[in-house]
Formats: structure tokens, C-alpha cells, sequence
């Protein structure tokens, strides 16, 4: 059975929800790994580096003058259990988006997400990103895409630093101020259940997405309406 529902922008989660968590736990974090250090040294002079360091220090209960050894093991921790950590995703998505520039990464979706994406721009529906991963990783996740660029398609990147966290109703309510919608008009596809209950508490419409074989595929999603794949949902534009 097909879900229909009328929103003026579709906003999307990323891991578990367009594409496999384990590819983004797996080829990515991979990759960054071995590289955190050197990122590091190289661009110490950059704010945004410059800012992640000093944060993981302090949220990692490290002395001022620590180490970038000290640093990366923090780092590496935190990968280790998965911890949304902004300074961790601000440093993950410069080298990933090195990666992605240099041929080293590609992005991975579901198979039914791209045509579906595709079809609602084509509809006249806006859509726009909300991950815990950085701006800067999910501008390049969708640029080197699987049969080409998909960033025409997307109005809007939003993560934990421009928006806030993702389980926290405030974020929603400051993601519909940045894309001028009304929250009724908004809907979030997530495939976690405290990000679904944020949305909704913000007024938004909210689906959850449970795809087989995904970290929350058993997860209670509270009653919410629910699809295991894009192709079980049409959106109408007002």
C-alpha cells in the first residue's frame, strides 16, 4: 500500500534512511581514521579545525596543551560507539569531502531513493538535508552520487551546528524558520525513533523509514505512519 501525503519540502535523514548505515560506519569511517591526525597538523590554522580540536579536548576531559595523539584517541573513541560528536563530524567531512574530490569515496543510496528524489523535484517539492554529519560531508555526499550530481535537487543542508540536535523539537521549529515553512508543511523521512518524536512535536508531518537489515529496523516508532522503502511514498506538492 502506497502512503500519500501533501508537504511543501521533504527533509531527509541520511543514515539508515536514504542510504545503508553500515557503509557510512564501514567505507567512511575507514577512511577517516587513518587520516585524523595528519588532518590535524596540516590544517591547524584553519577555524573550523582549530575550533573541533579545542571542543574535543574539552568535551573529552583533556588538558588544553593535549596532544594531537591525545585528540585522536578521543576521536577514534567516539567513532568506535558511534557518538554524534560535531567536532568529530566537522573534521570527518573535510576529509571526506577530500576524498569524494579526489576519486577516493563514492556515496551510496537505496535503490529506490534516487528516481524517488528525482521525481518529487521534478513535482515541484523542495527538498533538504538534516544530518549529524557535517554540511560540508553532505553537500559532497550528494554531489558524487551514483549516476551523478544530485545537488540541484537539494534546497537546504542543515546539521547539529546550523540546526541543533537532531532529537531536540527546537531544531525543527529552527529549520522551518531557515526554509520559511510552515511546520505542517514540512516532512521529515527518518529511521529514528526520538528524531521522528522531535519532528512531531514540532508540528511536522513525519514518517518513519524502517528498512530491513538497518540499526533501528525493530525500533517503536510511537504509531507514526511508516515506509520500508521511498517507492512506498507519494508526495504532493499543495
Amino acid at each position: 500500500m502506497t502512503l500519500q501525503l501533501t508537504a511543501h519540502t521533504v527533509v531527509l535523514d541520511i543514515e539508515g534512511t536514504t542510504s545503508a548505515a553500515g557503509f557510512i560506519l564501514g567505507d567512511l569511517y575507514d577512511h577517516a581514521r587513518p587520516r585524523l591526525a595528519g588532518w590535524i597538523d596540516e590544517h591547524a590554522d584553519d577555524p573550523d579545525v582549530a575550533q573541533a580540536v579545542a571542543r574535543t579536548k574539552a568535551d573529552g576531559g583533556l588538558r588544553k596543551t593535549a596532544s594531537t595523539a591525545e585528540v585522536v584517541a578521543v576521536l577514534h573513541d567516539w567513532m568506535d560507539h558511534d557518538v554524534k560528536a560535531t567536532p568529530l563530524k566537522t573534521i570527518q567531512g573535510q576529509i571526506w569531502a577530500r576524498g569524494f574530490e579526489r576519486g577516493e569515496l563514492t556515496s551510496q543510496f537505496f535503490d529506490d531513493v534516487i528516481p524517488r528524489l528525482c521525481a518529487w523535484h521534478a513535482a515541484g517539492i523542495r527538498l533538504a538535508v538534516f544530518s549529524s554529519g557535517s554540511t560540508t560531508s553532505q553537500r559532497s555526499w550528494f554531489q558524487y552520487a551514483p549516476g551523478g550530481d544530485l545537488t540541484p535537487l537539494i534546497s537546504g543542508y542543515f546539521d547539529t551546528v546550523t540546526a541543533g540536535p537532531k532529537k531536540v523539537e527546537s531544531s525543527y521549529q529552527s529549520i522551518a524558520r531557515a526554509l520559511e515553512a510552515q511546520p505542517g508543511r514540512l516532512l521529515f523521512l527518518t529511521d529514528h525513533p526520538e528524531e521522528l518524536a522531535a519532528a512531531r512535536r514540532a508540528a511536522w508531518q513525519a514518517v518513519a523509514v524502517r528498512r530491513a537489515g538497518e540499526p533501528h529496523q525493530g525500533a517503536d516508532f510511537g504509531g507514526a505512519p511508516e515506509i520500508d522503502s521511498f517507492d512506498a511514498l507519494e508526495v504532493l506538492a499543495p
